[in-house]
């Protein structure tokens, strides 16, 4: 009877030994750099993981938070503009909760200055930031639970081992330039390239009119523009406006706030008019208020682009009807360093009424 007992307690044995070597190896590589910082990392464009792991291992003064609008930013072009040390925090189709919270752990890790897109569509209701099932929160805050769950993640283990056969010399320019095409996550040689557009791509051909005319009529059309206020609830948005936004910034009177409102093409607007105008209705009390709120910060720079004629309705600048070139990341970045578009608070609503005279007039030419 008790050889059956023994080859189970083997097998019970060599199971914990490959699970406690697991962890060990992804200790020892430490792929997110939660532990230690590497001179030899790689980096994911999994941004809501990523950015637990830049915020405990760069060196910043400044951070960059926003949705996909913000993503393809690159954190060079930040520092050159700005004559700062960012770190990008953006993350895809992230609210207003998720943004609030990141920010909150890279405040607490030094930054004194925030550069935030702030979109009207973040305010929309989400699952509180302990429930959010996108974004650990015990990772952040580096519990034993955190920890637990990323040392003894098989995939964490998975992207250890590709680290470590990459750091062997033979292998290492192979898998580097074999890493894209590859079933793992940290591919990224440069921190600088995490969600950022290649240096070679072709912006003419990805952002244009055509594309952008070919997403509002995707958007308006009868079975699709119900979509358009989805989540759209006035009372809820200023609600969590206050709560992630303002309560954030009372929370953290040294740190300066420069906000911005990013340009969407007019389209967005006319979307909404069209098909939507309750939404239409919704996006502009909102900002409205978020304008009046925001000026009356005294930690707080407010800046709209969205009524920037010469931007916005230059349909080529877009890939749809609110995501813009990084031509535009680069007027942005100027803007920002120039002051040029800022809110004056004694008249907090002036660009959004711009805006609105331009949304009432502007007639779409198919």
């Amino acid at each position: 009877m008790r050889g059956p007992f023994t080859s189970l307690d083997r097998l019970l044995l060599a199971c914990i030994a490959f699970v406690l070597g697991a962890a060990l190896l992804s200790y020892v590589v430490d792929p997110l750099q939660l532990f230690r910082p590497s001179r030899s990392a790689f980096y994911s464009d999994d941004t809501r993981v990523q950015n637990a792991g830049l915020i405990r291992s760069q060196t910043f003064n400044t951070v960059f938070m926003g949705t996909s609008l913000a993503i393809h930013f690159r954190q060079s072009d930040i520092d050159r503009v700005l004559g700062v040390r960012s770190l990008k925090l953006a993350m895809t189709g992230s609210n207003s909760r998720q943004q609030g919270f990141v920010l909150e752990q890279a405040i607490d890790r030094g930054a004194r200055r925030v550069i935030w897109a702030m979109d009207d569509f973040i305010f929309v209701d989400a699952a509180d930031i302990e429930a959010d099932p996108y974004l650990s929160v015990d990772l952040y805050h580096g519990t034993a639970k955190g920890i637990a769950s990323y040392l003894f993640s098989a995939a964490m283990a998975k992207e250890s081992l590709f680290a470590l056969l990459r750091s062997v010399p033979p292998l290492q320019g192979p898998l580097t330039r074999a890493a894209p095409f590859l079933p793992v996550k940290f591919a990224l040689a440069d921190v600088d390239d995490i969600y950022a557009l290649p240096r070679d791509f072709d912006i003419a051909r990805e952002y244009n009119a055509k594309r952008t005319l070919a997403a509002f009529a995707y958007i308006t059309s009868p079975v699709r523009s119900r979509f358009l206020g989805e989540g759209y609830g006035y009372d809820a948005m200023v609600r969590h406006f206050e709560r992630d936004a303002v309560g954030l910034i009372t929370r953290h009177p040294d740190v300066t706030f420069d906000i911005y409102f990013p340009p969407y093409s007019i389209l967005q607007f006319v979307a909404m008019r069209d098909a939507s105008p309750e939404t239409l209705k919704i996006v502009t009390d909102l900002t409205a208020l978020m304008a009046q709120r925001l000026t009356q910060l005294p930690n707080v720079r407010l800046h709209d682009f969205r009524a920037i004629k010469a931007v916005t309705h230059d349909l080529d600048n877009y890939g749809d009807v609110i995501h813009h070139s990084p031509v535009v990341d680069a007027m942005v970045l100027k803007w920002l360093a120039s002051g040029e578009h800022r809110v004056d608070p004694k008249q907090p609503t002036a660009s959004l009424d711009e805006l609105k005279a331009q949304v009432e007039a502007y007639r779409v030419e198919r």
